[in-house]
């Protein structure tokens, strides 16, 4: 990036900050403001004013200060920043986290990483809803099946960490659902549309049934007719979180999802086509149709559930234990078959923590347990006859299994050194065997070495506003059964999983109106999963060799006028995250092509992220972000990359009493520079079709009730 641009894009903030020392050195009243559930003034809004954040990290509650790990919060209030039909904005805004929307409904998750790999959206990283993984066995995550306000906060620590959490190279993502955490009896109603036919509608209740027994249930619709043609998509969700505390010191929380969820996808553009008609799903091309056509889409319905029992059994031993399942029909017409897949998964996760409660000036907690996976998969592929099953292909069935041990001790002295010593050891295998067209009786086994994944961190406090922290640990993922078997129905038992060393520091400076968090880190990755495409679209895995990654990751977030009484400007908070990635691949080459050296495929070497959140009178508020990606190579041998582009969003709220009742209105603009742009591309994709051209200007609406 240029140092005019950089100079264009920061302006404005500089700008803003000046401006806002200026307005805070004005008399104001501060102070906790008020529930936002009674108060009718701004103090009720929590976004307003800098709060010592805590983060449930490592199976407890933690300062965020203190923390020995690289990590973000992502709480209700922030989510509430953005428009309530998508997660994406909000999670963007995270130094080296990207996710992606190639249409409406696909979406691509990546933690300090690329996209090199991402059949089913999420790449190296574990996610947790609740207790309950719900990455399963073979590794999937089908992420785009949640509803973003059925979330109450999401956690992500940043690089691997399989000490308490198994398989991952990038990171953990930890869900909170609604109606899991402290909350108040309350129920919703909203309703929001926008362009593109856009309608979003939820439901929500939760409320206390007796002194031991508490309630939520959350219920969502989203559609969207989609930018471009064919790309429509549809998505009924519920969920539910029911809790006993049937002894004062125990809770059994028994909590789920159904989600039923369809859309078209309309595949990739090359550049000749994306510049003449943006809009346009894939034409047909040589011997193959075109996506619509061949009706393309996915559809999936996945049932997810489990049950998690918490008992402090004394005042220095806890123990959790959780029981889960999921069942997912899955169906896909593409352009070359028509795939069927029925997946099941359970699983068994406890662990035990064992605290120091003296309060001498050093206490400790040790924990120690295990998790258990297996999948079951049926993979069935036929001629599809434009959206039509036809004659048999080819059929697979395959069994997952995972499990892992992990130990971890941490040790505090005098509050101010924080020392973390953790390790789990990893199992990985599967079997498969043909079910047509020449059925086998065998199951094939195919068995990874086990593999340990350390982790040694310390934080220290050198000023009260200041901590520094440093941390060495070993990632481990194999590969998930959508590569072993991928779309091409060839199953690879060659691949290997990937594996590296990471290596860390960091501080925060967290002081009365700023925050300040960086990172820097070394990422050695070996065997890294790289995905290819055929001719027909479909597409096959293999290891690249070496990445090394090199990256810098700065949040900074400034408050200068918390929160007052009087003014046009009842508080302001402004921020700017920054994320420099010097991804490269090391020894690699395929094919007999030398791609040493060259730019990790899918990675933006620079995305700068400007927001500003102010409070007016009247309880009204403006939220404005801003986007800069620098350009993002689409192929391993580089010579294609997707040209830096300019997002600019904006949302306006204003709150309305009703008696006791609350009604919420926002309007939301998103693209406000029109930039023609992909936010979602398939890397090295077959006759050049990277390009998955997103909206241009749009607007959306909504409202919600509670009471």
């Amino acid at each position: 990036m240029s140092k005019s641009v950089i100079k264009a894009i920061l302006s404005p903030i500089f700008i803003l900050l000046a401006t806002s020392v200026s307005i805070a050195q004005t008399p104001t009243t501060l102070g906790q403001p008020a529930s936002s559930d009674s108060s009718r003034s701004a103090a009720s809004d929590s976004t307003t004013r800098l709060k010592a954040v805590s983060i449930k990290a490592y199976l407890q509650e933690q300062p965020l200060f203190r923390l020995t790990t690289a990590a973000s919060t992502i709480d209700s209030a922030q989510l509430a920043r953005h428009n309530p039909s998508s997660l994406l904005p909000a999670v963007n805004t995270i130094p080296g986290v990207r996710m992606e929307e190639r249409s409406p409904g696909s979406y691509r998750l990546s933690v300090r990483g690329s996209l090199l790999r991402s059949p089913f959206g999420v790449r190296n990283i574990k996610v947790y809803y609740d207790e309950i993984p719900l990455t399963d066995a073979g590794g999937n995550t089908y992420l785009n099946s949640l509803d973003a306000g059925a979330l109450s906060s999401l956690n992500i620590l940043k690089g691997p960490d399989g000490s308490l959490f198994g398989a991952n190279s990038g990171g953990v993502v930890l869900l909170s659902p609604v109606g899991v955490g402290r909350h108040s009896d309350q129920a919703s109603a909203s309703i929001g549309s926008g362009s593109y036919g856009l309608i979003h509608q939820q439901l929500s209740t939760r409320f206390q049934v007796s002194e031991k027994y508490r309630f939520s249930l959350n219920q969502a619709y989203l559609s969207s007719d989609g930018y471009r043609d064919h790309s429509a998509m549809k998505r009924k969700f519920v969920q539910t979180v029911q809790r006993w505390n049937y002894q004062p010191n125990a809770e059994l929380r028994l909590l789920g999802f159904y989600s039923d969820m369809e859309y078209q996808t309309p595949g990739g553009l090359n550049a000749e086509q994306a510049a003449a008609n943006p809009k346009s799903a894939r034409p047909a091309g040589g011997p193959n149709p075109g996506a619509q056509e061949q009706h393309a889409g996915i559809f999936n319905k996945t049932l997810f559930g489990g049950i998690v029992h918490d008992i402090q059994i004394s005042p220095w031993l806890k123990h959790v234990v959780s029981l889960f399942g999921t069942h997912t029909d899955f169906e896909n017409p593409f352009i070359s078959n028509y795939e069927f897949r029925k997946e099941k998964n359970i699983g068994l996760r406890s662990y035990l923590n064992f605290s120091d409660r003296s309060k001498g000036d050093i206490s400790w907690m040790m924990s120690a347990g295990l998790e258990v996976q297996k999948g079951n998969t049926s993979i069935e592929n036929y001629d599809n006859n434009q959206g039509v099953r036809g004659e048999e292909q080819s059929g697979d069935q395959l069994r997952s299994s995972q499990h892992f041990y992990f130990l971890r001790f941490q040790a505090d002295l005098n509050k101010r050194l924080f020392l973390e010593a953790a390790s789990s050891v990893n199992f990985y295998s599967y079997s498969f065997r043909r079910i047509f067209p020449e059925a086998e009786n065998r199951f094939t086994p195919i068995h990874f070495q086990e593999e340990w994944m350390p982790r040694l961190a310390l934080s220290y406090v050198l000023l009260p506003d200041l901590s520094l922290r440093a941390s060495v640990g070993r990632g481990f993922s194999p590969p998930t059964t959508a590569e072993v078997r991928p779309s091409g129905t060839i199953i690879n038992t060659n691949l290997r999983a990937e594996t590296g060393w990471n290596y860390e520091t960091g501080f925060r400076w967290f002081s009365r109106w700023v925050e300040a968090d960086a990172s820097v880190f070394i990422y050695n990755m070996k065997d890294a999963l790289v995905r290819q495409s055929l001719e027909d679209g479909s597409e096959y895995f293999s290891n690249a060799g070496t990445v090394e990654q090199r990256g810098l990751e700065i949040a900074l977030k400034l408050a200068p006028l918390l929160v007052r009484p009087a003014g046009l400007i009842r508080s302001l908070q402004l921020g700017s995250n920054l994320t420099l990635s010097n991804f490269n691949f090391g020894n690699y080459v395929q094919d007999n092509n030398d791609f040493s050296g060259n730019r990790l495929t899918g990675v933006p070497k620079s995305n700068l992220v400007n927001y500003l959140s102010i409070n007016f009178p009247a309880e009204v508020s403006l939220y404005v972000q801003h986007q800069y990606t620098s350009s993002i190579p689409l192929n391993d041998a580089n010579s294609v990359s997707a040209i830096p582009y300019n997002l600019l969003q904006a949302k306006v709220d204003y709150r309305v009493w009703l008696g006791e009742k609350r009604l919420n209105l926002y309007f939301s603009a998103d693209n406000l520079l029109n930039e023609s742009y992909s936010l979602g591309n398939d890397i090295n994709a077959f006759g050049g079709r990277y390009f998955n051209p997103a909206p241009l200007r749009n607007f959306n609406a909504g409202a919600s009730l509670h009471f």
